[in-house]
């Protein structure tokens, strides 16, 4: 008796899982049936913003229904992830995360996690990070500089946007990479005042996004080290990565991906990957984020999920070294 109620039990079990199976598979046949929803925590006309409405437009035109943009600002766009992590798992909630959603957990020791609260579809680009001089820093090269910064250490400092911004992180990660202590001076404003005094001789070193240094680097009036990922920079092609001036295993891009709620069908999460890598391969996009400075990228769902983790555990250990206190 106990083993014919167990037997349908199991029998039972299966059918459910069956049934579920089925669901999942038909709804992700039919997905899309309705506009998609993709949530960004910065405002208009940033870089994440710019690549939603570029790659969607054109993700549009194999999905075959329209994406709509929505911006949510606050919180370092914590907000707009939490947002989207609590939306329904149907695909119809996307969020466009950035550096700052790895970063802002790490320093605030959130009970947030990118990777497990949403689930990854495509890592989409990169906006690159470049390390730059004020032209009077007595140093052609990387190894002049590390070498410069280790014989007279209060002679540099770094520029950043604050405590634990991608900025002060990418400065962070290059002291413990170089063995150097270069102070590292933080300006409430933002960006903008760094590199004002950057240009003035104020400050002497600064990591900034490609885009917003390649004039002044051009013009001659900042000099470049090294591009602070591991590909060139499409923006600045004759500035080598700190790998090729000798600083290996160092990554702080500004990098922008695409998630969904976790629990979203795979089915429905490798659809949305492959219309974005389709769409990251048109002229369109390309030429877009060329125009932008941003670095196009694409690769799977699984791929994301261990950058993301990667960067996560790359923070958080960073942020625990004695060096990197407030």
């Amino acid at each position: 008796m106990f083993s014919r109620y167990r037997k349908l039990m199991v029998l039972g079990a299966a059918a459910t899982i069956t049934l579920v199976a089925s669901a999942a598979l038909a709804e992700a046949q039919t997905y899309p049936a309705r506009p998609i929803k993709i949530v960004i925590g910065f405002g208009p006309g940033s870089a994440a913003d710019i690549l939603a409405r570029l790659v969607g437009r054109q993700m549009e035109v194999s999905l075959g229904q329209p994406i709509i943009v929505e911006n949510r600002s606050g919180n370092s766009s914590m907000l707009a992830a939490e947002t989207v992590a609590r939306a329904p798992a149907d695909g119809y909630t996307l969020f466009m995360a950035t550096i700052a959603n790895t970063l802002n957990p790490a320093e605030t020791k959130a009970d947030f996690n990118l990777g497990r609260d949403l689930a990854p579809i495509v890592l989409l680009g990169v906006v690159p990070n470049v390390l730059v001089a004020n032209p009077s820093v007595p140093a052609n090269n990387l190894q002049e500089l590390i070498a410069l910064a280790k014989s007279k250490p209060e002679s540099l400092s770094f520029g950043s946007s604050g405590y634990a911004t991608a900025s002060y992180m990418a400065a962070e990660l290059f002291n413990a990479k170089a063995g150097t202590k270069i102070l590292t001076v933080p300006y409430q404003g933002g960006s903008n005042q760094a590199v004002s005094d950057l240009l003035s001789g104020r400050i002497t070193l600064m990591f900034n996004v490609a885009p917003t240094l390649a004039p002044q680097v051009e013009a001659g009036k900042l000099k470049a080290f090294a591009v602070a990922q591991p590909k060139r920079a499409s923006i600045m092609p004759n500035v080598p990565t700190l790998a090729e001036a000798g600083m290996t295993g160092y990554d702080a891009g500004i990098w922008i991906g695409l998630l969904a709620p976790t629990g979203t069908p795979p089915a429905i999460i490798e659809k949305l990957s492959a219309a974005a890598n389709a769409a990251l391969n048109t002229d369109a996009v390309r030429t877009g984020l060329k125009q932008q400075g941003t670095d196009p990228i694409g690769g799977t769902p699984a791929e994301f999920a261990d950058f993301i983790r990667a960067d996560i555990e790359k923070w958080v250990a960073l942020l625990a070294a004695p060096s990197s206190g407030k």
